[in-house]
């Protein structure tokens, strides 16, 4: 049996380079699309913002906002919640919302992409956010080949610098909602078909994509 051939450092350091490249060109793409890309959820403080990112989880955005401004009119700040009977709402011990993934994994109910969220959108660090949708598109996009949502992370941090990861991963969401959908992709209306190998895309959805790739050619 004929064994594969072996990748040398200099073909993996090749293919890596060409996948940044491929990365800035889907950011770019991206950002035309959605300048103004951020998450959904209606906050003014970074205690807020951790409260409905964490609800999030849960059910929708549209229906954390309609909730949530009745929620912090009656439980403003943490030291309210930590205040709260425990049938009302869970404790949260602390003073202030930490500023670091470390400290943010910490809290109860908050995994990375959580932490993500309040570190791109309210402490101005650099926040890779992987949603279902960033999940989804980045396979998608050839961009990693991982489904665990922490290893998809890193492989879009090596393709993106930092200043790329939080407006990326809300640009990709935003994508996903509105034409990278999960069973129907609308690859003939994509913006980033050129650069788009259609990972797991259905074989005729494929073709009718290409077709218009060709003769825009």
């Amino acid at each position: 049996m004929k064994q594969p051939a072996r990748q040398t450092k200099g073909t993996r350091t090749a293919r890596a380079d060409s996948l940044r490249e491929r990365g800035a060109r889907l950011s770019g793409a991206l950002a035309s699309l959605y300048p103004e890309a951020r998450i959904s959820l209606d906050f003014e403080t970074s205690w807020q913002c951790l409260v409905a990112t964490i609800l999030s989880a849960q059910c929708t955005d549209e229906r954390v906002n309609r909730v949530t401004p009745a929620l912090f009119r009656e439980i403003p700040d943490i030291a309210a919640m930590a205040s709260a009977p425990p049938e009302r709402i869970e404790r949260l011990i602390g003073g202030q919302v930490p500023r670091t993934m470390e400290e943010l994994v910490t809290l109860p109910g908050v995994g990375r992409k959580t932490a993500n969220v309040l570190l791109g959108h309210v402490f101005g660090e650099p926040g890779l956010v992987v949603d279902t949708h960033v999940r989804r598109l980045s396979r998608r996009l050839g961009l990693t080949r991982n489904t665990d949502p922490e290893k998809i992370e890193s492989d879009l941090q090596r393709v993106l610098p930092p200043s790329d990861w939080t407006p990326f991963s809300m640009r990709l969401i935003l994508h996903g909602r509105r034409v990278c959908f999960a069973r129907s992709p609308q690859c003939e209306r994509c913006a980033l078909i050129a650069d788009c190998p259609q990972v797991g895309v259905a074989a005729n959805v494929k073709a009718r994509s290409r077709k218009k790739v060709s003769a825009q050619a």
